[in-house]
């Protein structure tokens, strides 16, 4: 299988989501999810200067082993999803988002720095989903921010009807 492929991930993804939305507790061992595509951003980043180091929540961003920020697609890997990367011994939780990542099964790793962004430059990973997140928070937050086209767009994916069309305008 070519790395970034996932044929079995949303079938993953919607089991953990179903039994989160029905209220019965999530699986007791993690799953894995082979070859996730990751890359890195750091505050310091052009494109990231008008946010400063805060998240899409307007939290810290943080890095150490209890809690490291990331990014991704909130209707793929919902805000507060936790998950470890096979090899690391540090817990990462999804609370950002980024326009370039609507669509993508991308993770956008935080690092406090340019250099140690860099270090870890673009990498497919194995990763351990430990919880999975809200996308109940997480279709409240984006329908907030629906003006925002890659918010209205990740909020078109977790919904079934046509609802979300009214915050579009």
């Amino acid at each position: 299988m070519k790395p970034g492929t996932f044929p079995i991930v949303a079938l993953c993804l919607a089991a953990l989501a179903g039994s989160a939305l029905s209220g019965e507790p999530a699986t007791q061992s993690p799953l894995l999810i082979r070859g996730v595509r990751t890359t890195a951003y750091t505050h310091t980043e052009a494109d990231h200067l008008i946010y400063g180091n805060r998240s899409a929540l307007g939290t810290e961003l943080r890095y150490n082993v209890e809690y490291h920020s990331v990014a991704a697609d909130w209707s793929r890997f919902p805000l507060g999803t936790k998950f470890r990367i096979r090899g690391y011994d540090r817990v990462f939780v999804v609370d950002d988002y980024g326009s370039a990542l609507v669509g993508t099964h991308t993770i956008d790793l935080y690092f406090p720095d340019g250099e140690r962004m860099k270090n870890w430059g673009l990498r497919f990973v194995d990763i351990e989903i430990l919880s999975f997140g809200s996308f109940h928070e997480s279709r409240k937050i984006l329908a907030a921010r629906a003006k925002n086209r890659y918010c209205l767009a990740m909020l078109a994916s977790m919904t079934d009807d046509k609802w979300y069309e009214t915050h579009a305008r």
